[in-house]
């Protein structure tokens, strides 16, 4: 939802801006007491409670639906909610408001609702339906986008860099660079190979990453026609739908709730927490949104009553397995592959690394090993931060972090992208204070001090607030997720 939002700012200072205000106060890491307790909720901050639903809500509006999200990243997500939500404390702290009247007029002056000039109700509708989002839930993170704004105007309100930071600030974005490249990944293609040997050996030593939890469930789903014999959703109907609520919650089982309003039998299915069933085919009959919520139920929950989009049901679990994969399955075996990949990867990178922080990497060393390896160097002119032509940003990113005149070695995270990189010459470049650009970098060289600021504003709210994050309930979370 908040990347629909960013669609709105059309300046490269609005874009930067943004960021900056959505993922504030993040710095303050994992530090805090990791306690016990209510396996729903995931964090308390000052006695207020949050619950796993909540946070796995936020994780997934970052992440592809079957995308998994390792251990650090729930954590950095963590650390990301826990942030949002002491911004949220400290709108409150400043009297930071945002009026019916304030909202309505942000809304009418964003470019994407006008038609000929004027503001479009029906293009403001098409938005949300294009991006799945109802009015209420789009304006309310658009209302916290701008209290985040004059949060950030409260604390670095007066600051005002001087030519010199200017300077560096545009040096750092658009000086050029002419770097030669070695392409590791075309030496580690030669170096790695995958015998039946080595995947079965792995497999043995890891059995346990390839046991996959299933779940046999019981689920109705309750609609105005199965309760009361209408498509209307009238107080007959919701008088009903909370006496089933307050059955579920005392403790009442699936089959009894079931006999007592005539309800139809239910669909029982076993899946997996991807929605397939034991042959890994996809259950198209239950939605991605309502596996997600059976998941995340605590063991002692059998019998639930889930609401989702208007939707209800009430989901018993008949039982929980533990089922263990084996190499027959082209999943397992692909995964193993690319995890025997990975380690050789970063088994070869590391030595490179260490030899480079060794200072026993020089460019002798470099054109050598092209020699050796028999894979050549590539010679590219950079023009600025931005220059994406060849490489892509995260690289780059590194590079213009990289001295000149040595080797250093770059990668993604995910070690698909590695590269040996030698900088032959830096080509420093300055902005004129009458340049039509200068204002821009003024403002970006604005937002870097203010960063620093927020840094020391950071540890401020740490010690301001008391934060305890439930470890039981974290630990499913990312069980869930991986």
């Amino acid at each position: 939802m908040l990347s629909s939002i960013r669609k709105f700012s059309s300046s490269i200072y609005a874009k930067i801006l943004l960021v900056i205000i959505v993922i504030p106060f993040v710095f303050w890491g994992m530090g805090t007491s990791f306690r016990g307790g209510n396996k729903n909720i995931v964090v308390v901050i000052d006695e207020e409670k949050f619950s796993t639903k909540e946070f796995a809500n936020f994780v997934n509006s970052y992440r592809n639906y079957d995308e998994k999200i390792n251990s650090q990243k729930i954590d950095e997500l963590l650390s990301v909610f826990i942030g949002n939500k002491l911004i949220e404390k400290e709108y409150d702290n400043f009297h930071i408001k945002l009026s019916d009247v304030s909202l309505s007029k942000l809304i009418k002056i964003q470019k994407e609702f006008k038609e000929t000039g004027e503001f479009s109700r029906t293009q403001y509708e098409k938005f949300l339906i294009s991006n799945n989002l109802d009015a209420v839930t789009f304006e309310n993170n658009l209302a916290n986008l701008e209290k985040k704004k004059q949060l950030l105007n409260v604390i670095s309100g007066g600051i005002v860099p001087s030519k010199f930071i200017v300077n560096d600030i545009y040096n750092k974005i658009n000086q050029k660079r002419k770097i030669e490249l070695i392409n590791l990944n075309n030496v580690f293609e030669k170096e790695i190979q995958l015998t039946d040997d080595k995947i079965k050996k792995y497999f043995e030593n890891n059995k346990n990453k390839y046991i996959e939890i299933f779940k046999s469930v019981k689920i109705i789903e309750i609609n105005p026609k199965k309760l009361i014999g209408s498509d209307e959703f009238n107080d007959v109907f919701f008088k009903k739908l909370d006496d089933i609520h307050d059955l579920v919650i005392g403790g009442e089982n699936l089959n009894s709730i079931i006999n007592k309003y005539n309800l139809e039998n239910p669909n029982e299915f076993k899946i997996n927490k991807l929605g397939e069933d034991i042959n890994y085919k996809k259950n198209k009959k239950i939605s991605k949104e309502l596996v997600q919520n059976i998941f995340l139920l605590s063991e002692d929950e059998l019998t639930s009553f889930i609401e989702l989009k208007d939707k209800y049901y009430i989901i018993e679990i008949l039982k929980t397995e533990d089922i263990q994969n084996n190499l027959n399955n082209t999943k397992v075996a692909n995964d193993i592959k690319k995890n025997l990949q990975s380690l050789n990867k970063r088994k070869s990178m590391s030595e490179i690394i260490g030899k480079i922080n060794q200072n026993n990497f020089s460019k002798t060393d470099f054109n050598n090993f092209s020699i050796n390896k028999n894979v050549p160097i590539q010679k590219i002119n950079l023009d600025n931060l931005n220059d994406t032509k060849i490489l892509e940003a995260g690289i780059v990113n590194q590079i213009y972090n990289f001295p000149e005149k040595k080797v250093s070695a770059s990668y993604n995270v995910t070690l698909t992208e590695n590269f040996l990189v030698y900088v032959d010459e830096i080509i420093d470049v300055y902005i004129d204070e009458n340049s039509s650009e200068y204002e821009k970098y003024f403002k970006l060289s604005k937002i870097s001090i203010t960063n620093e600021l927020f840094n020391t504003y950071d540890n401020y709210i740490k010690e301001k607030y008391k934060i305890d994050i439930n470890h039981k309930a974290l630990k499913t979370i990312k069980d869930y997720f991986n």
